[in-house]
């Protein structure tokens, strides 16, 4: 092979590489997904999100049933205020539960939404009244040693 025959795999080589490097990005990041299908919008108060983001998925065992649309914080409550948008083909419950969760230890924050028995359901513009906040493993490791130091002081 001459040399010029190398340079243009080489060239091709990285311009894949800068491709998937991008692609990538784009794909962590959620921004390849399109929020172009109609739905019916949902809130839901949490008292943490931890990472959640916008065009983060609405999971019901494990199906992508929504995406997140808006995240706002209510000047009264403090809380956190996420709207998603639910597909018009899947009905819940007014008795459903919201939680944050996360796909793995690294994996994306997701909102979980597990159905209830009511036979009434939610409405567009509705709110979710059960929720659970996402888990921060950092209050965790810090509440769990501050108790150890706590019972170690005492003794």
């Amino acid at each position: 092979m001459n040399r010029s025959t190398i340079d243009l795999w080489v060239g091709i080589f990285v311009a894949l590489g800068l491709g998937a490097i991008l692609f990538l990005s784009l794909k962590v990041g959620n921004l390849l997904t399109t929020t172009t299908r109609e739905g019916y919008h949902v809130e839901a108060a949490f008292s943490n999100i931890g990472g959640l983001k916008l065009r983060a998925p609405a999971k019901a065992a494990g199906v992508v049933v929504g995406r997140v649309e808006k995240i706002r914080l209510d000047p009264q409550t403090y809380e956190a205020i996420v709207t998603f948008v639910i597909d018009p083909q899947y009905k819940f419950s007014k008795d459903t539960i919201a939680s944050i969760n996360t796909s793995g230890l690294l994996g994306e924050v997701y909102v979980g939404l597990d159905a209830g028995g009511d036979s009434e359901m939610i409405a567009d513009g509705g709110r979710i009244a059960k929720t659970q906040s996402a888990v921060v493993l950092e209050k965790l490791i810090s509440q769990f040693l501050f108790d150890k130091a706590q019972q170690e002081g005492g003794k």
